[in-house]
């Protein structure tokens, strides 16, 4: 009696933690998640950018805009489990500028000339940053949030950025509406044309009467920006989907560049050779407002074309305001192989304070001779070819080839600045 009791009793719990076993697989089966990132995934960019003008804000918007700049970055997107991805993004940008170069002429070659590059140290920096970022998808993958933070440094300015965005999806992830913002706490270590600082002197200074600039330092070097994004993007037919957007930014603090110079039309010119001395430099409100609007457009005409439009309106408080537009037309050449041909249009009105050199008065509070406040049109003309293979056969080390994209681009401006760019990407996957 006492045995067959002892067998009930194992018995009972060995069906015990049967059951809880079976109930336990099951409940993981129910239950189990597609991950939102299957494997990690490494990003590998590169781009390389040249321009030329004759429009130099350096030297008062005249003089040479010729620059070169390198830029590599590394994404990493790491699968932390289901739900979460982290993504880290660093990169380092080199570049040469003829331009910033003229922050000291003086510092290299014989005759001096705002149309050449001295060869002195201002003539190159480099750029480096990192952007940490984390995203979390919730079970239904309904709803999305991420934070992610920023920090970049060179020679003359430091930034450091955060933000955060919360996306929600809607009928049957048809619909989708996002919000974002971002916070940035950036630090000038403010450099000023040569002649400006203190102790300057040069015996080989012409002009009529004593050179005497009107320049006084910022009393403070410091720049604030927020804003504030929103999102919609709709799937309206099995051939179109449609995406609307506004911004919202808020800048304030140093909002002029240190080194930009201005020449006035009311004062006297000085000269080193050729070279023109500084009135003064670039004096610009200490707040500015932005408001972006627009909309894309995707249509899929057949399995070989898509149509993707994008148009964009801007307007701030400083008198600028602008139009974009943009097509691209990709074309799937095989099953690997897509073409994309690309254009963009783009126009913008004249700040109020923008004036070119030796038009602007000394008595005006604010003023720039920059170009890039200035009214003009654009052109950007490109071409691009992607490489895509999903069975990602192609292999170094342990992770597979995805993609490779290579675009080139020119870039033409109606006031003369031209440039040309040409970026190389490519996507790896892990096991």
């Amino acid at each position: 009696m006492t045995q067959l009791s002892i067998s009930t009793k194992n018995l009972s719990v060995v069906l015990f933690f049967l059951m809880v076993s079976v109930s336990w697989a099951q409940q993981n089966a129910t239950s189990y998640k597609r991950r939102v990132l299957e494997a990690s995934e490494v990003d590998l960019l590169f781009s390389y950018y040249s321009q030329d003008g004759q429009n130099a804000a350096v030297t008062g918007g005249e003089g040479t805009e010729e620059l070169t700049d390198a830029t590599s970055s590394i994404v990493l997107r790491m699968p932390m489990n289901e739900d979460d991805i982290l993504t880290v993004d660093v990169g380092l940008s080199a570049y040469t500028s003829a331009s910033s170069s003229n922050v000291n002429p003086l510092d290299g070659g014989l005759n001096v000339s705002p149309f050449d590059a001295s060869s002195g140290e201002s003539r190159k920096d480099v750029l480096a940053y990192i952007n940490p970022s984390y995203q979390h998808s919730s079970d239904d993958r309904n709803s999305i949030w991420s934070a992610n933070a920023y920090f970049s440094s060179e020679y003359d300015y430091f930034s450091i950025g955060f933000g955060g965005s919360y996306t929600k999806l809607f009928n049957e992830k048809n619909t989708e509406i996002t919000l974002s913002g971002n916070v940035f706490l950036d630090k000038w270590n403010a450099i000023y044309p040569i002649e400006l600082r203190e102790g300057f002197f040069d015996d080989r200074i012409t002009g009529n009467g004593t050179y005497s600039p009107i320049f006084s330092e910022f009393d403070s070097e410091n720049r604030n920006s927020y804003s504030l994004s929103l999102s919609f993007s709709q799937i309206l037919s099995q051939k179109l989907q449609g995406a609307l957007f506004m911004d919202v930014v808020s800048q304030n603090g140093l909002l002029s560049t240190p080194f930009q110079r201005v020449y006035f039309s009311d004062f006297e010119d000085f000269y080193i050779d050729d070279f023109q001395l500084a009135d003064n430099v670039e004096q610009l409100p200490d707040s500015r407002f932005k408001i972006p609007v627009g909309g894309r457009l995707n249509y899929y005409l057949n399995d070989l074309v898509v149509l993707r439009s994008y148009y964009r309106f801007y307007w701030d408080d400083w008198g600028i305001s602008s139009h974009t537009a943009s097509l691209e037309a990709p074309v799937k050449l095989t099953n690997k192989f897509t073409l994309y041909p690309t254009y963009r249009y783009y126009t913008q009105t004249a700040a109020d304070y923008f004036y070119p050199k030796e038009q602007a008065l000394s008595t005006y509070d604010f003023y720039t001779s920059d170009y890039d406040l200035s009214n003009y049109d654009a052109h950007q003309y490109g071409i691009g070819v992607q490489y895509k293979d999903i069975f990602t056969s192609a292999r170094v080390l342990n992770f597979g080839l995805k993609t490779i994209n290579l675009r080139f681009s020119q870039y033409d401006r109606s006031d003369g600045l031209n440039a040309f760019i040409v970026t190389l990407g490519t996507t790896f996957i892990g096991n």
